[in-house]
Formats: structure tokens, sequence, C-alpha cells
């Protein structure tokens, strides 16, 4: 069993900072966060791997987010900082809890639990 709960989203304008926060309850392979913009496919933009306590980022966003961990409060973090008018989306947290979660950390397959999603919105 296992949950997550994403919060933080706003609009900001561009080139602003924002941090979005997913608590998350039960054992996890890997913690990530998505995002899916207005018609198109839900992407991924980072994953915290609890084994090594690995980090891994999108191309889009790598330099630009930063992801952390409270493992005392089980809950995972997105700082996005420098956004970008592109970086407009409902952002979602998820949980992986299977072996290989860990390998495929960037694939919406591999998780398990997912946060209801929070709307980030940058202006221009």
């Amino acid at each position: 069993e296992g949950s997550a709960a994403g919060s933080g989203g706003g609009s900001v304008q561009a080139g602003d900072s924002l941090r979005l926060s997913c608590a998350a309850s039960g054992r996890s392979v890997v913690m990530g966060w998505f995002r899916q913009g207005p018609g198109t496919e839900r992407e991924f933009v980072g994953a915290f791997r609890r084994n090594g306590d690995r980090t891994y980022y999108a191309a889009s966003v790598k330099g630009r987010f930063t992801i952390s961990r409270d493992n005392a409060k089980n809950t995972l973090y997105l700082e996005m900082n420098s956004l970008k008018p592109e970086d407009t989306a409902v952002y979602y947290c998820a949980v992986g809890q299977r072996l290989d979660s860990g390998i495929y950390y960037d694939s919406v397959l591999s998780y398990d639990y997912w946060g209801q999603g929070t709307q980030v919105t940058v202006s221009s």
C-alpha cells in the first residue's frame, strides 16, 4: 500500500521560482515527478531513487530544477528555478514500489501511486 499527494503549484512570471512538495506513504523504491501540458502526454521531469540516493532529470529541466528528499517526513521536493512558459503544465508526483521501478524511473509504467496533480502556470 502507498499514496502520494503533491502540492505547491501556482502562477508565476518567467524567471521566477516555485517549490513543489510530494508527501508519500508506504515503501518506495523511487519517487518521481512528471508533467502534462494541454494536449500532450505525461512526460518525465525527474526522479529520486532511494538506493544510493540518486537523482535523475529530464534534459529540458536539468540545471534549473532540483529534487531533494526529507526522509524523516517521507516527502519529496521539486525546486524549480528560472521557470519558462514551456514549463506550464500539471505536475504529478508518483511513487514506485517495484524493484525495477528504480531502473525505468522515466517511465510512467514504473509508478504505482500518483498524486492528484498541481497546476504550474508560467507567464512570459
